[in-house]
């Protein structure tokens, strides 16, 4: 492979990686920003499903890419083209403080709702109404730790490629299908009919996780609605569920916090969900 040329912060392949910052831009040309050596080196390694590379671009710092040598190798391999680029680039292409030296521009990876249900899903994470980037990305991050076949964002969740959804999900963003802009209904309705139970996560749900566990009535497919960070879910959408469920609060805690709760639920899915081990 050639080695990366110095690229002028007055590139247009610059100006163009920093309109990405703006969903409206995104959602024109399709593509977003992936920050930092794990998210990179994921994008790298990941195809489309029409076997297409994600990753398109990436502009590294001198040090970074001494550093990280094996993900330009990768980058490169996979088609990238690889720019070098002064800190004062990564600062102005970049979303945070303390940029870490590499950015990627990815195409869209986003599945269609139809080919997660024809996959015949056992965990699902469904976000209704989820408008914290941050949160957002934890939980796809939780849902792919708890090895979860997909994870769906209605379409009054916030963007799944706002820069900060990104970097909360590590990564995990190019481990499993993710389908978008769905309307609540039509997510419950078609995984539903695709043989997977509905349950709702609320703080005020009339039934309690350690008692749903000793039912033994987690073991099949499971979709886990999670809602608002503020607000919960609304009562429209409790009623959607085969069963609001609570997680119990045994200390003085006040409550916890969507990923938190989240990664509760879908660790108790994941659980019930394994084959019983012979003891004999």
């Amino acid at each position: 492979m050639g080695t990366p040329e110095l690229i002028s912060p007055r590139s247009p392949r610059v100006a163009a990686a920093r309109r990405l910052a703006r969903r409206n831009f995104r959602g024109k040309e399709r593509m977003f920003i992936a920050e930092g050596p794990q998210a990179v080196r994921e994008a790298a390694d990941h195809r489309g499903s029409d076997g297409r590379p994600t990753l398109t671009e990436l502009f590294a710092t001198v040090e970074a890419a001494e550093r990280y040598a094996s993900i330009i190798d990768a980058a490169q391999d996979a088609g990238a083209r690889v720019h070098l680029a002064d800190s004062e680039v990564l600062a102005d292409v970049s979303q945070t403080v303390t940029p870490q030296g590499l950015i990627g521009v990815c195409h869209f990876l986003d599945s269609p709702f139809e080919s997660i249900l024809a996959a015949r899903p056992k965990l699902v994470a469904v976000l209704a109404n989820v408008r914290d980037p941050g949160n957002a990305g934890t939980v796809l991050r939780c849902a792919d730790a708890a090895g979860a076949d997909a994870v769906v964002l209605t379409d009054a969740s916030v963007d799944l490629y706002n820069p900060k959804s990104v970097r909360a999900s590590v990564g995990s963003l190019f481990h499993l299908p993710v389908a978008v802009g769905v309307p609540v209904e039509q997510a419950v309705q078609g995984l539903r009919d695709a043989g997977v139970r509905i349950l709702a996560a609320d703080g005020a749900g009339e039934d309690d996780l350690d008692d749903e566990l000793d039912a033994g009535t987690m073991g099949g497919p499971t979709a886990w609605v999670f809602g608002n960070e503020a607000w919960g879910l609304p009562e429209e959408t409790r009623a959607l569920a085969d069963a609001v469920v609570r997680v119990p609060i045994h200390g003085k805690a006040e409550s916890l916090n969507l990923a938190t709760a989240a990664a509760v639920c879908l660790y108790a899915s994941a659980r019930a969900q394994r084959p019983r081990r012979s003891t004999g």
